[in-house]
């Protein structure tokens, strides 16, 4: 049976689960590192937890059925799930890296990869010619969609088309609206990351990371990596990732709801100067995002009239925190400068238009008329 996603948010494939005797609803905790074997040549199935752990099992499976994945494997972290995919790749080989991304893959690539002999070109995806810069020796395309933090959308589709043509990986970054908005596996991509510390998760309590495959090669390829490195999922974070995702549906609706009331107050605002997101009617990202998404998420990036006003505004909040993450039932107010794009040199960051009057606003749950009342004292107060 082809269940809604709010089923599959609880129940992954559908199924309750049964797999013990005492009838539990919520899926047990399996807190060991090893597991007895009845004899040589006989297996329960699992071995150590490095390899495969029962809770962080239930978790992939889940996650793999709300992307539409052949499999998903679960991480340390969103930041160890991009570490063990960019194995996949040996000296000499070469990635084109939209030009606007998350600082830390950014950190990875210039200061890990490259060292290991990875070449890399940054490419507006959402606009320059693609094409124009692959090489013999391409081996991948790397995006985000919506990017951060200024909100780009790409055209999951046409760069889709370019890979296959070229006989590229693309990998889609699927962070920002979640597999409940937009399932880049189903528009043409190979793998898909997230970091489940956010949406998925969604209580800013966890880290997580995901990567999930649309092929078994790229399966079996990326569970030896994982298996050899070690960065799997405890299987009480897997647990923890699991309840989260139970509620993703009703999150994902009440934070796009917040985030769409408070980009009309931004535009009206005085001492905003422009505000990115995706839902903007009359954008090119609207459409685009309309034409391969559902929703257009509750991320959303605003520029003020200057450095002064923006660190005052980080200042001045009262309910908002100043803090670096996303997705959470809280709504979190970035400064990316300084936070996320820390380790971007400043040359790469005006470029892609992170400037010091740039705030990533990550809006969570709460009643929209205090986020809004807030923002608005922290706005007049001087």
């Amino acid at each position: 049976m082809d269940y809604g996603i709010e089923t599959q948010c609880i129940y992954g494939n559908g199924e309750h689960f049964d797999g013990d005797r005492t009838g539990a609803v919520s899926f047990p905790i399996y807190q060991t590192a090893t597991f007895a074997h009845p004899e040589v040549g006989r297996s329960t199935g699992y071995d150590y937890s490095r390899l495969q752990n029962p809770t962080r099992e239930r978790l992939e499976q889940v996650v793999a059925a709300l992307e539409r994945g052949i499999d998903a494997m679960a991480f340390t972290s969103g930041m160890a799930a991009i570490a063990v995919l960019m194995e996949l790749f040996r000296p000499g080989d070469h990635v084109i890296a939209d030009a606007d991304l998350y600082g830390g893959s950014v950190r990875l690539f210039n200061h890990i990869n490259e060292k290991n002999g990875i070449a890399f070109d940054r490419v507006d995806c959402s606009g320059e010619s693609v094409e124009g810069h692959i090489r013999e020796n391409t081996r991948a395309i790397f995006i985000e969609t919506p990017t951060n933090p200024m909100m780009h959308v790409i055209d999951i589709r046409r760069m889709a088309e370019i890979a296959r043509r070229h006989d590229l990986l693309l990998i889609v970054d699927n962070t920002f609206l979640s597999p409940y908005f937009q399932k880049p596996l189903t528009l043409g991509a190979d793998i898909v990351i997230h970091s489940g510390t956010k949406y998925l998760g969604g209580h800013n309590d966890t880290l997580a990371g995901f990567l999930v495959v649309s092929s078994v090669e790229l399966s079996e390829r990326l569970r030896f990596i994982l298996k050899t490195t070690g960065s799997a999922l405890s299987p009480f974070d897997s647990w923890l990732i699991l309840r989260g995702i139970k509620t993703l549906p009703i999150r994902m609706e009440r934070a796009q709801e917040n985030a769409i009331a408070i980009v009309k107050y931004l535009q009206a605002e005085e001492k905003v100067r422009r505000v990115y997101y995706p839902g903007i009617e009359g954008t090119k990202e609207y459409e685009l995002c309309r034409s391969q998404a559902t929703g257009f998420g509750s991320m959303l990036t605003f520029e003020v009239e200057s450095r002064e006003c923006a660190l005052r505004v980080l200042k001045q909040t009262k309910l908002i925190p100043f803090a670096e993450s996303l997705g959470g039932v809280e709504t979190l107010l970035t400064y990316p400068a300084t936070q996320t794009h820390a380790d971007v040199t400043e040359e790469d960051r005006i470029r892609t238009g992170v400037t010091d009057r740039i705030l990533r606003l990550s809006v969570g749950i709460e009643s929209v008329k205090d986020l809004i009342a807030d923002l608005k004292q922290a706005f007049r107060r001087e």
